[in-house]
C-alpha cells in the first residue's frame, strides 16, 4: 500500500512517515511540501493514498485536492487544525471529495502528533478500499432528489413488517441517523431532500471530533429546508429540526411527558467512538409512545448495530440501511443488515423518500 505525505512542515512529514512507513504493509514512497509538489508527485508515483495539509505554501490542501480528484481520483485524507477556519475547510474538503479527515491535536504544527497515530494509521488502511466519488457542488441542489410535492398530495402504502406492531402506527415518529466515514456527503444527498414540514425530529451521529459538528450543521442547514443545528443540552426536540451530536460528546433523548429532549453527555467511549451511535439509539428505546425511523449509512465498523437491536425488540423500529453501492466505506450498514436488523437497503438518493415513506406508514 503505497503513501504520499502532503505537508509544508517538515516536522510533520517526518512524524507522518514514521507513524505510517512499515505498519501492516504501508509504504511511504515519497513526500510534499506544497499542493504543486503534491500534483506531480501523485502523476509521477502513483500513491494508493495520499494524506493532505490543509494550509501550505504555492498551493493549499483544497486547491490540490479539486485537482487530484479531477485528474488522478484516489482516497486523500486530509489532515485539519480545529479552529473554525480549518472546520470550515474541512467540510469544504469532504465535499470536493476527500474520504476522511484527522484533527492535528495542536495546530499546524502538532509537537503532540502522537496523540492521533493509530487514528491516522487506522484511516489511511481502511481507506484504500474506499469508493471515490465525484465532488459535490452544493450550490446546485437540483440533482437532489425533490420529494416535497410527492408527499404532501399523497399516502405510501403501508409495508409489511413483521417485527413492527400496527397498534403503535399512530404514535408519533422520530428519526435517527448514524454515520461516519464519508457521513457528511451522505447527509447532503439526504437532509436536502426531506420536506420543510417534516412531522418528526432527526437526531443525528456523525463520528467527528470537537470542533468540526458546529460547521458541518451549519453547512447542513444552508443546504436544507428543515433546519439543521448542533444539538446543545436541554433543549427541546422540535418537530422539522435535525440535531447532530456535538464532536467528543454523546447524545442522548429522554422525555418528559409528551415531549423529547436533548441530553449531551460525555460518558465514557463507546465502541471507540464519542458520540456513539449505539448510544443514541439505547437511549430511543426507552422512549415511549413514539415509533422510530433509524437509518445507519456510510462508515467503518459496526456502530450502531447493538443499538438497532435493542430498538428492533422494542418492536416499534422500522430500519434502513444505505446500500453498498452509494457506500463512501461498507462497514456500518454492512454490520447491520448481516445481524439481519434491517427492513429496506436503499441507494443514498433514496433514503429521503424512504424515511417519508415510513413516516407516513
Amino acid at each position: 500500500m503505497k503513501v504520499l505525505i502532503v505537508d509544508d512542515s517538515a516536522f510533520m512529514r517526518k512524524m507522518i512517515s514514521d507513524f505510517l512507513h512499515g505498519f501492516q504493509g504501508i509504504e511511504v514512497i515519497g513526500t510534499a511540501k506544497n499542493g504543486r509538489e503534491a500534483l506531480n508527485l501523485v502523476e509521477k508515483l502513483s500513491p494508493d493514498v495520499v494524506t493532505m495539509d490543509v494550509e501550505m505554501p504555492v498551493m493549499d490542501g483544497m486547491a490540490a485536492l479539486k485537482e487530484i480528484m479531477d485528474k488522478f481520483p484516489r482516497p486523500v485524507i486530509m489532515l485539519s487544525s480545529t479552529t473554525q477556519s480549518g472546520a470550515e475547510s474541512t467540510i469544504r474538503a469532504l465535499e470536493t471529495g476527500a474520504v476522511d479527515f484527522v484533527a492535528k491535536p495542536s495546530g499546524s504544527i502538532s509537537l503532540d502528533l502522537h496523540k492521533i497515530r493509530d487514528e491516522l494509521r487506522e484511516k489511511v488502511l481502511q481507506s484504500k478500499n474506499a469508493k471515490i466519488f465525484m465532488p459535490l457542488d452544493p450550490k446546485k441542489n437540483q440533482d437532489i432528489p425533490q420529494i416535497f410535492e410527492k408527499y404532501s398530495k399523497i399516502s405510501t402504502v403501508r409495508e409489511k413488517n413483521p417485527s413492527f406492531d400496527s397498534g403503535i402506527r399512530h404514535y408519533d415518529p422520530v428519526v435517527c441517523i448514524g454515520t461516519s466515514t464519508g457521513g457528511p456527503r451522505a447527509l447532503q444527498r439526504v437532509l436536502p431532500a426531506l420536506p420543510s414540514e417534516l412531522n418528526a425530529p432527526i437526531f443525528i451521529v456523525q463520528h467527528m471530533p470537537i470542533g468540526f459538528t458546529a460547521s458541518l450543521a451549519d453547512r447542513l442547514n444552508k443546504m436544507s429546508r428543515i433546519q439543521v443545528k448542533e444539538a446543545a443540552d436541554g433543549e427541546k426536540a422540535e418537530k422539522g429540526t435535525a440535531y447532530i451530536a456535538p464532536g467528543g460528546s454523546h447524545l442522548t433523548v429522554i422525555q418528559k411527558g409528551t415531549s423529547l429532549y436533548v441530553r449531551v453527555e460525555e460518558t465514557p467511549i463507546r465502541n471507540g467512538h464519542r458520540p456513539s451511535v449505539d448510544v443514541l439509539f439505547e437511549s430511543l428505546s426507552k422512549i415511549e409512545h413514539y415509533r422510530n425511523i433509524a437509518v445507519i449509512m456510510t462508515g467503518m465498523g459496526s456502530d450502531g448495530t447493538k443499538g438497532l437491536s435493542i430498538l428492533k425488540d422494542k418492536g416499534n423500529t422500522h430500519s434502513i440501511a444505505e446500500s453498498e453501492q452509494t457506500s463512501v466505506v461498507f462497514g456500518m450498514p454492512k454490520s447491520a443488515i448481516g445481524a439481519e436488523l434491517i427492513d429496506s437497503i436503499d441507494h443514498v438518493d433514496h433514503i429521503a423518500e424512504k424515511i417519508m415513506h415510513y413516516i407516513q406508514s
